[in-house]
């Protein structure tokens, strides 16, 4: 991803507040300190999880500072959240604008802050990015380990109550629900004992996908569902424990290269941006 599109989505963000500004004149705090006085995209979004994140000990400007040296640091965090907000823009039925998920949606500040606190553990600084974490938990009622690995694209809909295990990797283009728990089973106590979810897959509210197991892309598990074991790609399961109940007809099933992409995108994230 270029300048120039993180700078077209900036741009299309400050005219929708501009328009919102005349509709809702007593936002108008919120509208200029959170977007309208803000340069840059990294700027304005650093600002609104900074006074999310921030506690009276840990103060906004120390979290701002942050956040800011990082987006400075690593561009490819900046296209992690244009990747995300453009998920949300594509695949949520109610939001017809950007201005809405980056300044409300609790799911996209949830990933965006997770993003943060997965550098800052690949950066060996695992105390700061445990506070961060514990931050999320608490703003957000979101859960995610900072050594988790997150692909692009991601929509978190609705967020309360989703847990993500350390060892959890997700790949690009996934949607999750309210109340989902990625986790272990409680019987397998090593590094290898969470989920691995594949492209494109949607999970429904309240459903456990638990163990080391894989979740094939362009899968659809079910509201509720507790998924055990293995899933193949382009199916959809449902009910505990979660049982193939369709399969998607002319879809492509997941290939080896996809999974060399979101290789590059750990090695982006964790050593520079490549951009």
């Amino acid at each position: 991803m270029c300048f120039t599109e993180i700078l077209e989505l900036w741009n299309t963000i400050l005219y929708e507040s501009k328009n919102a500004l005349k509709k809702e004149p007593i936002l108008s705090n919120l509208y200029q300190e959170s977007i309208l006085k803000h340069k840059t995209f990294s700027s304005s979004l650093s600002y609104i999880l900074s006074t999310k994140l921030s506690t009276s000990i840990i103060p906004e400007k120390n979290i701002k500072d942050i956040l800011d040296r990082i987006y400075l640091k690593n561009f490819f965090m900046l296209h992690l959240a244009i990747k995300d907000l453009k998920a949300i823009f594509e695949k949520d039925p109610v939001v017809n604008n950007y201005l809405t998920p980056f300044l409300y949606f609790k799911g996209f500040h949830a990933l965006e802050s997770y993003r943060i606190s997965h550098y800052l553990w690949n950066e060996k600084q695992h105390e700061l990015s445990t506070y961060f974490q514990s931050r999320i938990s608490t703003v957000f009622a979101v859960d995610i380990h900072p050594a988790a690995c997150i692909g692009s694209g991601i929509m978190l809909d609705h967020a309360t109550g989703i847990v993500i295990g350390e060892g959890v990797i997700i790949e690009d283009d996934v949607s999750i629900l309210h109340s989902v728990t990625l986790g272990g089973t409680g019987k397998n106590n090593s590094k290898n004992r969470h989920p691995v979810i594949r492209k494109k897959v949607s999970i429904g509210a309240g459903a456990k996908v638990l163990g080391n197991i894989e979740i094939g892309s362009q899968t659809k598990i079910g509201a509720g569902s507790v998924v055990l074991q293995d899933i193949p790609p382009c199916v959809t399961v449902a009910g505990i424990p979660a049982k193939i109940v369709k399969k998607l007809t002319n879809s492509t099933a997941f290939l080896k290269e996809d999974q060399n992409n979101f290789l590059d995108y750990i090695e982006k994230i964790q050593y520079g941006d490549g951009i």
